[in-house]
């Protein structure tokens, strides 16, 4: 069950992790713990369920924040990776909140709803999901969330009217209803753009950055990259990227501190947009290293 605001105090993710999590645990004076993401040999992010388990236990966590697909990592959980996690959650009573915001773009593997990866788990998961990545509205503040188990479901909207939200806004409905009724021909379009840049920023980086790592994502429009080859502290990358290659990226150690020196980018642009951020980049790297 969802806790109120004055027993729930423990709160997981999963780091690095869409930086919004942490705030909102923090900003609303709860206490975070994060079972960190762990690289295998070929670079792949993997969950470390011993660990997770452990901290569930030691901290005596109740509330759970599912990344699925993950932001900024693009890993496409498995049906077996989160009927793992479920089961681990099941066990110790830890209501499941499953953002599932990027489920529409998923390049390998298969999207699983986690409410319906194992029928029990829908008694105590709340999915979300939005029109908002998909057809690029996120300024219309629309969403959905989905709450199987009725006295949950009644216990949230309990909660979410007492913080003085109660409506949303007419033009979100309508441009939700006209996106999902009418937004097909589009959606497929823009998902064989997307792919068409991943593949060439993959390919620019092998061919022309091969000091950096591109993890290429399994799903959503974010590639996380790794600069730690080039040897720069985390001020000094960060300065780098801003002052040197005058790109505006999103810093991997706003996703938890095992992110640190890695940078998150977003390929949901032209495609002219992103060559000239990569072109920017090669320049700078260039000069770094000939120096």
């Amino acid at each position: 069950m969802l806790h109120t605001a004055g027993v729930l105090k423990m709160q997981m993710a999963q780091q690095p992790v869409y930086y919004p999590f942490s705030e909102v645990v923090l900003d609303n004076g709860r206490r975070l713990v994060s079972s960190d993401l762990q690289q295998d040999a070929d670079g792949r992010y993997q969950i470390d369920y011993a660990d997770f388990e452990a901290k569930i236990v030691d901290n005596q966590v109740k509330l759970f924040l599912l990344c699925s697909p993950h932001n900024p990592l693009g890993r496409v959980w498995s049906r077996e990776e989160l009927l793992t996690l479920g089961r681990i959650c099941q066990k110790h009573h830890v209501t499941v909140f499953s953002d599932e915001i990027h489920a529409d773009f998923v390049w390998q593997g298969e999207h699983h709803v986690f409410a319906e990866v194992y029928p029990a788990f829908a008694q105590f998961s709340m999915i979300a999901t939005s029109p908002s990545k998909t057809f690029n509205i996120a300024g219309l503040q629309v969403s959905n969330l989905f709450i199987p188990e009725e006295a949950l479901r009644k216990q949230f909207r309990r909660i979410y009217n007492a913080s003085g939200r109660s409506q949303l806004n007419a033009a979100g409905i309508v441009a939700a209803e006209a996106a999902y009724t009418h937004g097909e021909v589009w959606y497929n379009a823009v998902k064989d753009y997307l792919c068409g840049n991943i593949a060439y920023m993959a390919e620019f980086l092998r061919t022309r950055l091969p000091q950096l790592t591109m993890h290429a994502p399994e799903g959503t429009y974010l590639v996380w990259v790794d600069f730690r080859r080039l040897g720069l502290s985390p001020d000094a990358l960060e300065d780098f990227i801003l002052h040197k290659a005058k790109l505006w990226l999103d810093s991997g150690a706003i996703f938890g501190t095992v992110g640190q020196n890695l940078q998150r980018f977003n390929i949901a642009c032209p495609r002219a947009t992103l060559t000239q951020a990569l072109i920017q980049l090669e320049t700078a790297v260039n000069e770094l290293t000939q120096s």
